[in-house]
């Protein structure tokens, strides 16, 4: 009996030795205690094994508490592109002259938390001249300094004025239109204006149920228009998923059936010219063909937009555009902790059925998501070769002055300052003085408005591990 407590005592040692293993290799792989939360929402894994909601329910698509608008999804510790791009698709810098006659367009494809960002494009970024924003009114008042001429077409700034929720084909046929009946050129040798598209895109399977949602409390986008070739689809090519005024109430099954439902692939939809398939005449071609040339004009088309952010990536979506635009955004985009919507339990058939339908989008975020992080990565690689060129530009002028080798100040990092309002924040290394040490310490003002650069800032440019700035802001 001795004999056999003791291998069982070792058996028991052993048992719990591995277990202690791996958990430390798992909080070296996956920290974030949000990791198990988002692998079940991630769409990273093509196999469609990915859980929504599983067995557990949660607000609007099935995780308890809160709506996935959450960071990064912690599926690898470093980022492998999938896709070859070229040094024009990454290095995305745009000259938008304000001043001028360039024009932002923000192109709305809903449930994307494209309400939030559209926000922050007239309430958050550090203008000469802010746009103007009443409490009661909708839209904002945003004009360009000293002019009275809009720099920004979007839902809160002109409204709807090309339709409600309208795609790429729509608004690359009306903007420009638009805009010049709205504010005529001064002059007509004056060339064209430039207009700078951008969107919100969202994981399809998350964007997919918070539209079911949505739908099925009432909400309806009846008025918009889908122009397409000149005149909007008939009811025989566009017909109704509903009989009534809306589709409140309607179950999941039920919105997942209807074969006219525009929540299916909505994103490839709104990003790709519908008039290469015949707009919404689907005999023209055979689905699957159709959708192949959608795909592939909705990659092209976002290739080509000046920029466009990721729901699941809030703070490098701030990022990018301030680097894109050279606009500072005023205060930082923060998580939303959590919604109003419902608990609602997915089961592993239903997952699956909805990676189905909405299989054209999943494969136009993957997509997407690597463009998107490998612009990141290429623009924060940029940024630091400026830095060290700075840095050695700086040591080369102290150098000469002095006459004398300049010693690496230790642990002094770079520090930030913030123009003018519209330019780029750009960095000036400074050596560290008593009078600056004793204001970092809390004592005093600075000589310059200087300001310690943000914990978040200094992460890998290439790590998922955690999105280095929170999610979307909640705006009262």
């Amino acid at each position: 009996m001795d004999e056999k407590s003791t291998i069982h005592h070792r058996l028991l040692i052993a048992l719990v030795i591995i277990l202690l293993f791996g958990v430390i290799v798992l909080q070296y792989v996956c920290p974030s205690s949000y990791c198990q939360l988002l692998h079940l929402g991630s769409l990273a894994s093509n196999s469609g094994s990915n859980a929504i909601g599983s067995q557990g329910k949660g607000n609007d698509i099935g995780l308890s508490g809160q709506d996935p608008y959450v960071a990064e999804d912690c599926a690898v510790a470093r980022f492998v592109p999938r896709f070859n791009f070229t040094s024009a698709d990454l290095s995305r810098l745009v000259d938008f002259n304000i001043q001028g006659d360039d024009v932002i367009v923000f192109l709305h494809i809903q449930k994307t938390g494209g309400t939030t960002f559209g926000r922050h494009l007239v309430r958050n970024i550090k203008l000469e001249r802010p746009c103007e924003c009443h409490a009661g009114q909708k839209k904002c008042t945003c004009y360009r300094p000293g002019k009275r001429e809009s720099w920004l077409f979007s839902r809160f700034s002109t409204g709807w004025s090309c339709g409600l929720h309208a795609d790429w084909t729509e608004l690359t046929n009306c903007v420009p239109s638009h805009m010049n009946t709205r504010e005529p050129p001064k002059k007509p040798t004056v060339p064209s204006r430039n207009y700078y598209y951008i969107t919100i895109l969202r994981d399809p399977v998350w964007r997919y149920l918070s539209e079911w949602w949505h739908v099925q409390r009432g909400a309806t986008w009846k008025a918009s228009l889908h122009v397409c070739d000149g005149r909007a689809p008939t009811l025989a090519e566009l017909p109704s998923c509903y009989p009534g005024d809306d589709w409140s109430g309607c179950s999941l099954q039920d919105f997942m059936d209807c074969p006219y439902n525009l929540a299916n692939n909505r994103q490839v939809r709104m990003l790709a010219d519908l008039s290469l398939v015949g707009c919404y005449n689907v005999s023209v071609m055979s689905e699957d063909e159709r959708w192949a040339v959608l795909l592939e004009s909705a990659k092209r088309n976002l290739r080509g937009m000046a920029f466009f952010g990721l729901t699941e990536y809030q703070r490098k979506t701030q990022y990018l555009f301030e680097r894109t635009f050279r606009l500072a955004f005023i205060a930082p985009f923060t998580q939303l902790n959590g919604t109003r919507a419902a608990s609602v339990e997915v089961v592993p058939e239903t997952q699956l059925r909805i990676h189905q339908l909405n299989q054209w989008d999943e494969e136009l975020y993957e997509y997407a998501r690597d463009l998107f992080l490998q612009r990141f990565q290429v623009s924060r690689q940029q940024e630091r070769k400026q830095a060290r060129e700075r840095r050695q530009q700086e040591r080369r002028r102290l150098r000469g002055r002095l006459g004398r080798p300049v010693a690496e100040w230790p642990s002094d990092k770079p520090q930030w300052t913030e123009t003018q309002a519209g330019e780029a924040i750009t960095t000036h290394l400074r050596p560290p003085s008593p009078e600056r040490k004793h204001q970092e310490r809390g004592g005093g003002e600075a000589v310059e408005a200087e300001v310690q650069l943000p914990d978040w800032w200094g992460l890998e440019q290439n790590s998922t591990m955690e999105d280095y700035m929170d999610n979307v802001e909640q705006w009262r």
